[in-house]
């Protein structure tokens, strides 16, 4: 059953994706907003209760409805698995920037290219040169792949293994989303949330994405050319001042042949006190902290494509062997 959750789910998605802005959205802004101004006092204990309370909870009612659902029919129970994959699963949900992206470039509309980038990542990308603006769009929609596609994919997986439904799903995407949007109003909007509710954010997601990151590094190097990707991985991957992202960036870099890192846009960011020289230039592509391979041109964005593709491919072949073994046994 669950092959047939994912496979309808993905085609659900391919054709009517999600609106950007749409209600489920606008639900989930308003539960994260709600819970930090209901139960965060600013205490480091306050810190543990909003996050339980804002990534748990969903999971637990949606694994509940999964079984109040399962006892009275299994179509029902594999509706509300693809019900909760279609919103928490999809290319849909971003790949629509990285399509107007490639496509202003290829008009040689770099300037439209770069506000788009901003938009998706709200981030200043009006001095990036050519090739660093192509290797940003590279880098944000690999990590972008992993989180609405591969991270949801395994948790889902695991957690319906256990009888859970798609409680694992939604466990992932609102660990990622909350701790996104905590970062967001600290930053961006100026409206600092407790620091230690930040902290503990980012340190939950990066557990639960440990197991994902590798296993999204490890399709990369499979479906790609596996021995500079996992020559890339052990070599390049501590680039990254967050190990998930740099284990993905890294393998999926040797995988294609391409150049990442360097100067790396918010969410990115090399570690430079260990990839930097001292007053090196920050948008400089040959900088130190890159991996190996060609600068990014135009025509590494459909390489990119491909390899994500054929990683899709592959998970769903060893869903559908180990759900025939299922049957089977």
């Amino acid at each position: 059953m669950n092959f047939f959750a994912v496979l309808l789910a993905l085609l659900c998605e391919q054709l009517k994706p999600l609106r950007h802005g749409n209600r489920v959205h606008e639900s989930v802004i308003a539960w994260v907003r709600w819970t930090g101004r209901n139960f965060d006092a600013g205490g480091e204990h306050h810190a543990v209760v909003v996050w339980s309370i804002t990534v748990l909870v969903p999971g637990v009612l949606v694994a509940l409805a999964y079984w109040g659902l399962r006892h009275f029919s299994l179509l029902l129970a594999l509706a509300l698995n693809v019900l909760a994959l279609y919103l928490t699963l999809g290319f849909r949900q971003f790949s629509h920037y990285f399509t107007d992206i490639r496509d202003a470039l290829e008009r040689g509309d770099d300037l439209t290219a770069r506000q788009l980038l901003a938009d998706w990542r709200h981030l200043d990308a009006s001095e990036l040169p050519r090739t660093e603006l192509i290797r940003h769009v590279i880098e944000h929609s690999l990590l972008a792949a992993h989180r609405h596609v591969f991270g949801v994919f395994f948790w889902f997986i695991v957690f319906s293994t256990l009888g859970l439904g798609p409680a694992g799903a939604v466990v992932y995407r609102m660990a990622e989303f909350a701790g996104r949007y905590w970062a967001f109003r600290s930053h961006t909007l100026d409206a600092p949330s407790n620091p230690r509710l930040l902290a503990l954010s980012r340190q939950a997601f990066a557990f639960i994405d440990h197991v994902p990151a590798r296993l999204t590094a490890a399709g990369f190097a499979i479906v790609g050319n596996f021995e500079e990707a996992v020559n890339a991985w052990r070599r390049d991957a501590n680039l990254w001042l967050h190990p998930n992202e740099g284990i993905i960036l890294a393998s999926a870099a040797g995988a294609v042949g391409l150049q990442l890192g360097g100067a790396a846009a918010p969410g990115i960011t090399p570690n430079r006190s260990r990839t930097f020289e001292a007053g090196s230039e920050p948008e400089a592509t040959g900088a130190a902290g890159s991996t190996a391979g060609a600068l990014p041109q135009l025509g590494h964005l459909q390489s990119v494509v491909g390899l994500v593709w054929r990683s899709v491919v592959l998970w769903m072949l060893l869903l559908a062997l180990l759900s025939l073994a299922n049957l089977v046994g």
